[in-house]
């Protein structure tokens, strides 16, 4: 009985630490639109976010198509998904939501890419927490953009988030304030099921990403080496 008792024990830890294999098709769409957008951007560092920003960032977002409805009437939300940097790659995915906003700069596009460069650790558990409204819970700015945008500013050493859009192939700096961004709760459970938290996805690096994943989780590490997050060099980093 204590020999059947430890093999069922085992298989369930096992279970605990892969996540589930039966991924909706919508989920499986939100993880190959985030590694496109992620692959485009990595392939025009000359237009796009500076590398060095880049592999500052402990962690990323990624929420693909933005519809303009969105932005206009504030009705709908955006939905993505985000991963931290570990001490040999990138963790799997946890699923996010950004809920409402209005930002002018981007009112005449059809839809838009967000990608969010979570700079320390500290910003990314916030996120993951609860929702948080973006500006008051967690400082946020618009990222700059080109090769060399990252080594004239100081908005690395302020901000614990840098967003970025993309409209009609080009990336620019969008100011989010306002926006509230959190764990899409409903997908993570789909996906990880309802014991495990967003934090031990991404932060714990608890999780064994599925075979789905794969796609999302290379274009993070096309270009750019893995490493492990940095200790912060200002004050309210890690």
């Amino acid at each position: 009985m204590r020999k059947t008792a430890g093999i069922v024990l085992t298989a369930i830890a096992i279970a605990a630490t892969t996540a589930t294999a039966a991924i909706s098709t919508a989920e499986q769409n939100r993880l190959r639109e985030a590694a496109a957008v992620v692959s485009d951007l990595r392939s025009t560092p000359d237009k796009g976010i500076p590398d060095e920003l880049w592999r500052r960032a402990n962690c990323v977002i990624v929420i693909p198509s933005m519809k303009k409805a969105a932005f206009i009437f504030g009705g709908e939300y955006g939905k993505g998904v985000a991963s931290c940097r570990t001490g040999n790659g990138w963790s799997a995915p946890a699923f996010m939501e950004l809920e409402k906003g209005s930002w002018g700069a981007q009112i005449g596009a059809e839809q838009i890419d967000l990608v969010l460069l979570v700079m320390n650790r500290t910003g990314m558990g916030k996120l993951l927490d609860s929702k948080v409204s973006l500006g008051a819970g967690a400082s946020v700015a618009a990222g700059p953009v080109g090769r060399d945008a990252g080594a004239s500013t100081d908005l690395k050493l302020s901000a614990e988030i840098l967003s970025y859009s993309r409209s009609q192939g080009a990336f620019a700096g969008i100011n989010l304030a306002g926006g509230k961004l959190g764990p899409d709760k409903e997908a993570n459970e789909d996906v990880y099921g309802p014991s495990v938290a967003a934090r031990q996805v991404v932060l714990d690096n608890t999780i064994k990403p599925a075979p789905e994943m794969d796609t999302f989780l290379a274009a993070l590490r096309g270009g750019v080496s893995p490493t492990a997050p940095r200790p912060a060099a200002t004050s309210g980093r890690p």
